[in-house]
């Protein structure tokens, strides 16, 4: 689940993407229009900024912009920003990979490979769709995932699902849930 810190942030990139070019605006307008506390806005901003995907312009016609195109920032490295790792286990980490402490061997882990799998998929997806993505079509961003990359990254489990056989509960069993 995404904290509200990444929610607030994923907001205000948003809210600067719809900037005009070299455009400015202030962290109070900011958030007033995506209802975000200006404190903790102006704190996340500063982070950002560190961080390389804002500048800020101080004085009187300041404010904040995108520093990169909109196209060229992922809800991805967004999240990884604010988050850290997409991955659930830290041992299938591509950017933050550390030997969980509890497993005694790697090489034959049996939870590796469906995290690795989801890890795989979440990347996918939030590397896939940008701030204009999302500005050009809201409610709907578009992958720029080819089909065959994502087809090969399903595989694994589409090939696990086909192998389950699920039966049917029998006549009189009370059905679960």
């Amino acid at each position: 689940m995404l904290s509200q810190k990444t929610r607030y942030a994923l907001k205000a990139l948003l809210e600067l993407a719809a900037l005009p070019a070299a455009a400015t605006l202030p962290s109070a307008a900011i958030a007033a229009r995506r209802a975000i506390p200006v404190k903790f806005l102006e704190a996340i901003l500063a982070e950002m900024k560190h961080d390389g995907l804002v500048r800020g312009q101080r004085g009187r016609s300041g404010g904040y912009r995108l520093a990169r195109r909109a196209e060229e920032i992922s809800f991805g490295s967004v999240i990884r920003l604010m988050e850290g790792p997409l991955g659930l286990l830290p041992c299938v980490s591509v950017t933050q990979y550390d030997r969980c402490a509890d497993c005694a061997a790697a090489q034959s882990c049996e939870l590796q490979e469906i995290f690795r799998v989801q890890r795989d998929s979440t990347a996918t997806i939030l590397d896939g769709w940008s701030l204009a993505d999302a500005r050009s079509r809201p409610g709907r961003a578009k992958s720029r995932a080819s089909a065959s990359t994502l087809a090969r990254r399903r595989s694994p489990i589409s090939a696990r699902r086909s192998s389950i056989k699920v039966s049917a509960p029998k006549k009189g069993t009370p059905k679960a849930g």
